[in-house]
Order: C-alpha cells, then sequence, then structure tokens
C-alpha cells in the first residue's frame, strides 16, 4: 500500500463520478452517495432537502470518500476532512453550472438549464471545503 500524492489526490476526484458523504449528528451516522463536481479546494453537489442536509446543517463537519477498482486487485481511495457550506444566491448559479458542464461533458451533450426543484421538494446547492485529503492506492498490475 502507498500514499497518493496531492496530484493524485485530485486526479481521482476528478475522474469519478460518485462519493459518499459521511455525516455525524445526534448521535447517528449517515453516509450516502451524491454525484458531484471538484472545483479548487471544494467539492460541489445539489439535494433534495432530507436527512442528509439536515444532519449537515446540525454538524458541517464532514467526510467525503471517493474510490476506483479496478477487477484485478488494485484499487485507489480519497478521503477528505472538510465542512459543509450551503450557497445561497450566485454560488448557487457556479455549482448549478459546475455540475452541468461536468457531466454534459461526459455524455457528449450540451448542458442545460437546471432548476433547483425536484418534484416540489426544496433542493438545496452545498460545497464541501476541503481541509485535508488524503490518499491511498494498492498497484497489483
Amino acid at each position: 500500500m502507498r500514499e497518493l500524492t496531492q496530484a493524485e489526490i485530485a486526479e481521482l476526484l476528478r475522474a469519478q463520478v460518485v462519493g459518499r458523504i459521511g455525516c455525524h449528528a445526534a448521535g447517528i451516522t449517515y453516509v450516502v452517495p451524491i454525484i458531484y463536481a471538484l472545483d479548487g479546494d471544494c467539492i460541489y453537489a445539489v439535494s433534495v432537502e432530507g436527512q442528509k442536509i439536515r444532519m449537515m446543517r446540525d454538524s458541517p463537519n464532514v467526510c467525503f470518500e471517493v474510490d476506483e477498482y479496478d477487477g484485478r486487485g488494485s484499487w485507489r481511495s480519497v478521503i477528505i476532512q472538510g465542512r459543509y457550506e450551503e450557497l445561497d444566491g450566485a454560488e448557487v448559479a457556479r455549482a448549478l453550472s459546475l455540475l452541468t458542464e461536468r457531466f454534459a461533458a461526459r455524455r457528449g451533450d450540451r448542458p442545460r438549464d437546471r432548476s433547483l426543484e425536484t418534484d416540489g421538494r426544496p433542493t438545496v446547492a452545498f460545497r464541501i471545503r476541503i481541509r485535508e485529503a488524503t490518499g491511498r492506492a494498492v498497484d497489483r498490475s
């Protein structure tokens, strides 16, 4: 096993689509997958308001995890310690733009306008400001 460099950590975060947020509040730990975009020292995401958002509002120190497994025994993973920050105004538009551009490029589409409304339920744009990022890998090639 080896430690990933900061460049390898950034590459894995850019390469993956799904990460997992770990949050803890009121004695309960909750881990849930999200799609995300990386920009600078922040992870951006949008979510329907629910348990995850309520927990992060109550206790904004969170963990974020991304991993990759090649099917032959090699793997890489990144663990981020960070702080949840809810977005508003121009920051929401920026987060939506980052997410739509990232996923449109992956599909080969043009970015489409996205609303912060999902089936009538409130939706929240947020970022995780990265305080620490560490990574490990096992190479069995």
